[in-house]
């Protein structure tokens, strides 16, 4: 069995999040970027299933739609463990351009599992699993919160309102991933990043999708306002700011 898993390239969470004077570029000056959280969680969760299964998965890839600067997040990804890195050169303009490259490089390559984070920290989009499904004429399950592997075949859990849903699904699968598919991502070990910097990245040149969207602006949110301190006895003030000042009721 092979396993694809999808990264992102992202901020770190705790940026501070800046835009050009214009309002219409993300500002990366001094920004530190990782590995999209969910994807770091899904490629865990791939090394534990490689680990566990008794050499089931013969081996896991990374891939990444990016430019050259997005090779330092993918070498962390390689020496944590992934056997493979693909980067699609290209900018990642939006959610359909970054599936339907990394759709095109599946047909040549096909891969038993896909796994994708459920969404990516910086855009919150939510939309790269399933679109990438859907242009490889696949099944895709979403919400995904455990991975197994029985008998060879693939045991999904999704959470539900109120529940769980397990299901027995085939191959070949896209699996969007979210919270709790593992508990911690995987630290670099010393060897393993030594390791990682012989590991060749494959780099692969875009099909050069049109996106469907373009950003117009983007806007940070507004400062959130001063404490203000309403004495225990005084409901009649308290009702007022409410009502008047914050539009509460």
């Amino acid at each position: 069995m092979k396993i694809l898993v999808c990264i992102s390239n992202v901020p770190d969470t705790t940026t501070k999040i800046k835009f050009t004077s214009d309002g219409k570029q993300f500002d990366a000056t001094g920004v530190q970027w990782i590995i999209n959280p969910w994807d770091e969680l899904a490629l865990t969760r791939a090394l534990e299933l490689k680990e566990t299964t008794g050499g089931l998965i013969e081996n896991i890839t990374v891939i990444n739609v990016g430019t050259k600067d997005t090779e330092i997040t993918i070498r962390k990804a390689l020496s944590v463990g992934a056997d493979h890195a693909v980067r699609i050169d290209a900018i990642p303009t939006d959610a359909y351009a970054v599936a339907s490259e990394i759709a095109k490089y599946v047909e040549t390559h096909p891969f038993d599992l896909i796994l994708t984070g459920i969404e990516s920290s910086d855009y919150n989009g939510n939309a790269v699993g399933g679109m990438l499904a859907e242009l490889l004429n696949i099944p895709s399950v979403s919400s995904v919160s455990s991975i197994e592997i029985n008998e060879g075949k693939l045991i999904i859990t999704r959470e539900i309102d109120g529940g769980k849903q397990i299901l027995d699904v085939p191959t070949p699968l896209v699996a969007i991933v979210q919270k709790g598919i593992a508990k911690e991502p995987r630290i670099p070990s010393m060897r393993g990043i030594m390791a990682a910097r012989t590991k060749v990245i494959e780099v692969v040149n875009p099909i050069n999708v049109a996106p469907l969207t373009d950003y117009i602006l983007f806007e940070l949110p507004q400062p959130k306002g001063k404490c203000k301190m309403i004495p225990a006895d005084q409901l009649d003030e308290l009702i007022h700011v409410l009502h008047q000042e914050i539009k509460a009721i």
